[in-house]
């Protein structure tokens, strides 16, 4: 007698990624990415456990500026180590804080706010915010941030900022974030750039590749959902993003 044939299901293959933004095909939407040409720099901290590809921006974010960098680790000895170039002042440098503080506690007007080291409003905040070289972001979930944060002692060379959205993140039911003033790093991005160059355009460009990206992702949703983001570990806040993080 012939062996029975075997009836074992072959495993799926892995789907293909994007190698800029590195999400699955099915939810990638570089095409569509209009470029900025930014006068900032932007510098993108993701902790290396940072798996969220269906939902995650940091790379997505980096991809509109000129002017962008994502690194992905733990630690780098200086700014100009993460950069890859020189800074001669890294206080010229701002980095979302991911302190206690909040906007509407301190009753701070303005969508981004310069603090002093001690958590408070500083003053003469047009100066402070006027002379900054570039902005700082964390990538991932509340426990890494802060996981960056701590392993980075050159952040506290850094201009600590907050931001002071007007409106809760874009990402809705989809993702839930442990405050109200919580967003996502494409989000934060948005703001402290548009912000601080005086350009709504950039804050336009990138609430529309956002809002295409989650389109994207719901129209797969239900015909995918090994896409779906895993859920974080109990005991962990999902994400930094604190208009961090992102």
């Amino acid at each position: 007698m012939s062996n029975p044939p075997d009836m074992t299901a072959a495993p799926p293959e892995p789907l293909s990624e994007c190698p800029h933004c590195q999400k699955p095909m099915p939810l990638c939407i570089c095409d569509s990415v209009a470029p900025i040409k930014n006068r900032l720099g932007l510098l993108i901290l993701q902790h290396p456990q940072e798996q969220d590809r269906a939902l995650g921006t940091a790379r997505l974010t980096a991809k509109h500026f000129a002017n962008a960098t994502v690194r992905v680790g733990l630690s780098w000895p200086s700014l100009s180590k993460a950069l890859g170039r020189p800074v001669e002042n890294a206080a010229r440098w701002a980095v979302l804080y991911l302190g206690s503080a909040r906007a509407a506690d301190l009753e701070a007007e303005g969508e981004i706010v310069a603090l002093t080291r001690k958590g408070e409003v500083a003053e003469n905040q047009r100066a402070i915010l006027g002379k900054l070289e570039g902005v700082v972001l964390l990538d991932g979930t509340w426990s890494q941030a802060k996981a960056l944060w701590w392993r980075n002692p050159w952040m506290l060379k850094c201009q600590r900022v907050i931001l002071n959205p007007a409106h809760p993140s874009r990402y809705g039911r989809l993702r839930r974030e442990p405050r109200r003033d919580g967003l996502s790093t494409i989000e934060a991005a948005a703001m402290m750039l548009a912000g601080l160059e005086r350009r709504p355009d950039i804050a336009e460009t990138l609430h529309a590749s956002f809002e295409r990206m989650l389109a994207r992702y719901r129209e797969v949703q239900a015909e995918m959902p090994e896409l779906a983001p895993k859920p974080a570990p109990k005991g962990r806040r999902r994400d930094f993003r604190r208009g961090k993080r992102q």
